[in-house]
C-alpha cells in the first residue's frame, strides 16, 4: 500500500509542476487569465497530494496496534468489542 500512495503522491506533484511550468512557459503567450487559472489549480494540488500520501487504508494497522501491555490491550479490545468482558 505504501508504494501505491507514494506513486499517487509523485503523480499529483508531477502534474502540479507540469501545470505551473506550462502555464508560464507556454499558455501565457496566448492567454494570461488561463495561465493564472492553471496556477490556481496547481496551488490546490499539493495539499491534496499530502492527504493522499498520508491516508491509511483499512489493512494498515496503526491505531489498534498492540501497545505491549497485556492488561491495556485486553481493556482496549473489550472496549472496541473485539473481546467479551470476563
Amino acid at each position: 500500500m505504501y508504494a501505491r500512495r507514494r506513486h499517487a503522491y509523485f503523480v499529483l506533484m508531477g502534474g502540479c509542476i507540469v501545470l505551473f511550468v506550462s502555464a508560464w512557459a507556454l499558455v501565457r503567450l496566448w492567454s494570461v487569465p488561463v495561465a493564472v487559472g492553471m496556477c490556481f489549480v496547481a496551488m490546490v494540488i499539493p495539499p491534496i497530494a499530502a492527504m493522499v500520501a498520508n491516508r491509511r487504508g483499512p489493512e494498515d494497522r496503526w491505531w489498534d496496534d498492540p501497545s505491549g501491555d497485556p492488561k491495556s490491550d485486553d481493556w482496549w479490545d473489550e472496549l472496541d468489542g473485539k473481546k467479551r468482558p470476563q
